[in-house]
């Protein structure tokens, strides 16, 4: 009787010609490869069409652009980001009005506001920090800030007034 070994009968070890075995793990794309070309459900997509651009592209260019907000924010003076928040705060409060009273108004204006709002608040902790203020006292000086801050129209009411 002839004894088969199990080393010979593997499909890892021998496989028929022109037959590659992956040893990667098995996914719709990877596993056994014919003739070296790689497998796909579709195979006339697979060579045609190129890898697709996505929101890749689209990201990298929103970075890039809040990179160059954030250097325009930290350029600016503590007293100009001050206003800036109050006047975007104003703008902010408009825009809520405008949706109560279901006006027309764009919804991304909101995110955009807000996220401004934060990037200056933020160089405003930064700056903050790197003199020594605690945040107790941060809060502190934050509450006398907001007291002293006198109400006034936003930008945009200003400039319908003078038209």
């Amino acid at each position: 009787m002839a004894t088969m070994s199990l080393a010979a009968a593997s499909p890892l070890t021998s496989a028929p010609r022109g037959l590659t075995v992956s040893t990667t793990p098995r996914t719709a794309s990877a596993g056994i490869r014919i003739g070296g070309a790689p497998l796909t459900r579709f195979p006339g997509l697979a060579a045609a069409a190129p890898p697709p651009a996505g929101r890749g592209d689209a990201a990298v260019v929103r970075m890039a652009k809040r990179d160059q907000e954030l250097e325009e924010i930290r350029t600016m003076p503590t007293e100009k980001i001050e206003e800036e928040v109050v006047d975007l705060k104003g703008e902010l409060f408009l825009l809520r009005l405008k949706r109560s009273a279901r006006q027309e108004f764009k919804s991304s204006e909101f995110g955009r506001m807000r996220k401004r709002i934060a990037r200056m608040l933020t160089v405003k902790r930064e700056r903050e920090i790197e003199q020594g203020i605690n945040k107790r006292l941060s809060r502190k000086l934050d509450r006398k800030w907001k007291q002293s801050i006198v109400v006034r129209p936003p930008p945009s009411l200003r400039e319908n007034k003078e038209e």
